[in-house]
């Protein structure tokens, strides 16, 4: 179980305003974070991760108390050792798609699944320069599973991608999360993407 309730003031270009969260999360679970651009998806995933502090709040994954206020506990990304696909990709430019594996895994046959998840096997050795918007967010998403992270915060991961290709990619990303026993946080700004995947939904004022 994963229990979040968090309160984050963020800044936005018509001033402030309060991101707030409290949500229960079963463990394994896939949920779609939904909401209208700004109310902060981006930021909660953040939070999560470590990236950004809310004021006030607790957050606990699997019973391991992440953050909390007024414990003053407040683990470092690289302790909570989230999976993250970022919106951008965030790739390392001077390294080949399976260098990038190798960064998070020293097993070659997990690289070799997700390389063949990702139809990027015949790729491996090719650099995010010579790869399409689509491979190199196919990539990010492979990437941040590598390391068969408890938790996956994934932010819009199948934008770049074209309908058949995000429809098997959705479908299968289910089955990997469900034998690396990760539960999944999915930002999207459809709301009709993962209609009959997602277990559960945070909705975002």
């Amino acid at each position: 179980m994963i229990t979040i309730n968090i309160e984050k003031r963020m800044r936005t270009y018509e001033g402030y305003r309060l991101l707030k969260v409290d949500a229960a999360i079963a463990r394994n679970s896939v949920v779609k974070v939904t909401g209208p651009s700004g109310s902060g998806k981006t930021t909660l995933l953040k939070v999560i991760a470590g990236l950004i502090v809310p004021e006030k709040g607790k957050i606990v994954v699997n019973d391991m108390v992440w953050f909390d206020v007024e414990s003053g506990i407040s683990l470092s990304p690289q302790k909570r050792r989230t999976g993250f696909v970022f919106q951008d990709y965030a790739l390392f430019p001077n390294m080949t798609i399976k260098q990038h594996l190798q960064y998070a895994t020293g097993d070659a046959d997990w690289i070799d699944e997700l390389l063949h998840f990702a139809k990027l096997e015949t790729l491996a050795d090719h650099k995010p320069l010579y790869l399409s918007g689509g491979q190199q967010q196919r990539l990010g998403i492979i990437r941040a599973m590598a390391m068969k992270p408890q938790l996956m915060l994934m932010d819009e991961p199948f934008s770049a991608l074209d309908q058949e290709m995000r429809q098997g990619m959705i479908g299968q990303i289910k089955t990997l999360l469900q034998k690396m026993n990760t539960t999944c946080l999915i930002v999207t700004h459809n709301p009709f993407e993962l209609d009959g995947t997602a277990d559960s939904q945070i909705n975002i004022a």
